[in-house]
């Protein structure tokens, strides 16, 4: 029974911090335009462009360098 309720209690965890993310995505997809270095922009497997100052490429792509 203990292990029932640990077991529910886990899930249930889970559950609220994943609506959590999924919320506070949708508000940064949402919001403000974010920015990013250009070392995040490389680890990211993107080359920061300074003309334009947006990444190209990776998972940071059009993000703007500040």
């Amino acid at each position: 029974m203990r292990i029932r309720r640990t077991l529910a209690a886990v899930i249930a965890t889970a559950a609220f911090a994943g609506l959590g993310l999924t919320s506070a995505a949708t508000a940064t997809a949402q919001g403000a335009r974010s920015y990013v270095t250009p070392s995040e922009c490389k680890q990211g497997g993107g080359m920061p462009d300074l003309v334009s100052n947006t990444c190209n490429g990776g998972t940071r792509n059009g993000e703007a360098i500040d």
